[in-house]
């Protein structure tokens, strides 16, 4: 009987990170005039703290990154550290999620070194202005949008469904 609660747990959470996936690629290709760029508003990193509440989010998140930026052809600097900085960022807010304003940093300065660096270098353009101005986009996304995605969540779904 237990081999049998395993696998609809591995199953679970499975279609729990695919379904995180698809979202996050969805809202990126759907919104890719803004989702990308030194000025970028990146609706689907409102998405990166979900981790506080479930732990199936953070692969969803980094494969949902990989193909939202693979689908909008984004270069492959972004494609590859994108997702990177997206995988540590989501690690970041789960790790400090009893903390929401903190957890909520993580996706800032993730993508603002990470994504800031690589926007730099492919474009040619200074370090530190790109990385604060990608910053800036993600701070917006994260505590205008991520925090009442949260706080709404918590709210209507009981913590047996949100991973607690």
């Amino acid at each position: 009987m237990a081999s049998i609660n395993n696998n609809k747990t591995t199953i679970s959470y499975v279609a729990m990170a695919g379904i995180i996936a698809g979202i996050y690629a969805a809202l990126t290709v759907f919104l890719a005039p803004i989702s990308f760029g030194v000025l970028q508003f990146r609706v689907s990193e409102a998405l990166t703290l979900l981790p506080v509440m479930l732990p199936t989010s953070i692969p969803g998140l980094t494969i949902g990154c990989f193909f939202g930026n693979l689908i909008s052809g984004a270069p492959w600097q972004d494609i590859v550290f994108g997702s990177i900085a997206t995988l540590l960022a989501a690690m970041g807010t789960r790790f400090l999620r009893r903390h929401m304003w903190l957890a909520a940093f993580m996706p800032v300065l993730s993508n603002g070194l990470i994504v800031g660096a690589v926007l730099s270098f492919v474009n040619g353009i200074p370090f530190w202005s790109t990385a604060a101005s990608v910053a800036v986009g993600e701070a917006a996304v994260c505590y205008m949008l991520g925090i009442p995605l949260i706080k709404l969540l918590k709210n209507h779904f009981k913590d047996e469904y949100l991973g607690g």
